[in-house]
């Protein structure tokens, strides 16, 4: 008797089925039909294809005919081929190799995107450029030509300083000395805010970390960190983001006591000798703090004084468009007139209102005492105490033959030129400040006469 075997389940999936079996008439015809092979589907799926492809027309390129043909069957004329892509240029007309790219669209290039891009921005462009020589750098010092390279890259970066300060503050210390210069400018002029003493110190100063305290070349390069710098030009920023005793304490920062003193392992050990406090720019011989005649910010000549008992290597200074020499000047006193000087509220300079230049001539005896070394110095836009220059209060004047008499250039500009729709108080304003000019200039040559070095007054002609 035959034994029984168990059925044992498989656990293959059974095939899909597709939808030619599923419509058809029986289900045993189904169970009964093998399952489709992989190279069945493959040719179901190309046999498709073939199909489809079958299905779309073809399209076929019209013959061309003779034109007497064409007109004895009424023939359309056959389109003209699409005309050839014209040859990129490749070189301009000086023979130098234009940038990779598509060229710029010609709305970029026109007059009108121009100024719509100053309008867009209207205080970024007029801070910009200054126009004039009012705004003149100090002789001497590194500026890039005007619309090179690097004149369009200190202008970006200055123009986008709040970002390059956060991103770039690792590698801004890495420029190059004369490049750092022209920078601190250019933020200055073209910057919301100006310079800042973080800003400087970012530019002038290497980054937290960069040298180790075990360094045995750590002294060094202290000794030795912008030595090629001679010159600091913060045009602009002095009056905004910069004071002059923000300055003095970066260039000569204050070192700091321990409070308890260790104890001697003898009692006869030397006592240490303290070093000597570093400076930031030990060859710092041109210094510029012209204010900004536009925002009509005030400077404290206090300060300036205290900063100038420590600059006495300095050999080129700009004031320009500072007010009256004054110690003690409330700040509510003193504003940029439309006329490039500053006025009291009242509408007139305030020590010629008072007819008491005392104090100013104090001023500048002090200044000159302390800038004993100055070659050139830039007074454009300071009309309204140009008179002090020449007057004298008993020990009180400025001594152009002992204390400047190393001064060889002095500009004395109005810092602003009347326009043609200008009016005549202004054109009178403007005739004056160039006769004061020359006015002093006869007065210090009469002084030097024989006993120091020739002077050039620079100033406006008179109308």
């Amino acid at each position: 008797m035959p034994r029984k075997r168990p059925q044992v389940k498989s656990f293959k999936p059974n095939p899909v089925a597709s939808s030619a079996q599923s419509s058809a008439p029986s289900a045993s015809a189904d169970k009964n039909r093998a399952p489709a092979s992989v190279n069945q589907l493959l040719a179901n799926l190309r046999r498709a294809s073939t199909a489809s492809s079958a299905a779309r027309p073809v399209p076929t390129p019209a013959p061309s005919l003779p034109p007497a043909i064409r007109e004895v069957l009424q023939l359309p004329e056959t389109p003209a081929p699409l005309p050839r892509r014209a040859a990129r240029q490749r070189f301009d007309e000086h023979g130098r190799r234009l940038p990779a790219g598509p060229a710029p669209p010609r709305s970029w290039l026109s007059k009108e995107y121009a100024e719509t891009a100053a309008e867009r921005h209207p205080g970024r462009s007029s801070r910009v450029t200054f126009p004039g020589p009012a705004q003149a750098t100090l002789p001497g010092a590194y500026m890039p030509a005007p619309g090179s390279f690097i004149d369009i890259l200190l202008r970006r970066l200055a123009l986008d300083w709040e970002a390059h300060r956060v991103y770039n503050q690792y590698h801004l210390y890495s420029l190059p000395s004369h490049l750092k210069t022209a920078l601190i400018r250019y933020i200055g002029v073209a910057a919301e805010q100006g310079a800042s003493v973080a800003d400087l110190k970012v530019i002038l100063l290497p980054p937290a970390g960069a040298y180790s305290d075990d360094d045995d070349d750590h002294t060094g390069r202290e000794s030795t960190w912008n030595c090629e710098i001679s010159c600091l030009d913060l045009s602009g920023s002095i009056g905004r983001s910069l004071q002059p005793k923000d300055v003095s304490r970066l260039l000569f920062p204050l070192t700091t006591e321990t409070g308890s003193e260790q104890v001697k392992d003898s009692w006869d050990a030397a006592d240490p000798i303290p070093s000597p406090p570093r400076v930031l720019l030990p060859n710092l011989t041109h210094l510029s703090l012209a204010l900004d005649p536009t925002t009509g910010q005030d400077a404290s000549w206090k300060q300036l004084l205290a900063l100038s008992s420590k600059l006495s290597a300095v050999t080129h200074l700009s004031l320009a468009f500072w007010p009256a020499p004054c110690q003690h000047r409330p700040r509510q006193h003193s504003f940029v007139a439309p006329f490039g000087g500053p006025e009291s509220p009242e509408g007139g300079p305030r020590d010629s209102m008072d007819g008491d230049w005392s104090e100013t001539l104090l001023v500048l005896r002090l200044l000159s005492r302390n800038l004993y070394r100055l070659e050139y110095l830039d007074l454009t836009g300071c009309v309204s105490w140009f008179e002090a220059l020449k007057l004298e209060n008993g020990h009180d004047f400025v001594d152009w033959v002992w204390a400047w008499g190393k001064l060889g250039v002095l500009r004395l500009y109005a810092g602003w030129t009347p326009g043609e729709d200008a009016l005549p108080s202004e054109r009178l304003a403007h005739g004056e400040a160039a006769k004061m000019a020359r006015s002093i200039e006869r007065h210090i040559v009469a002084k030097r006469a024989g006993k120091a070095m020739f002077i050039t007054v620079e100033h406006d002609e008179a109308a």
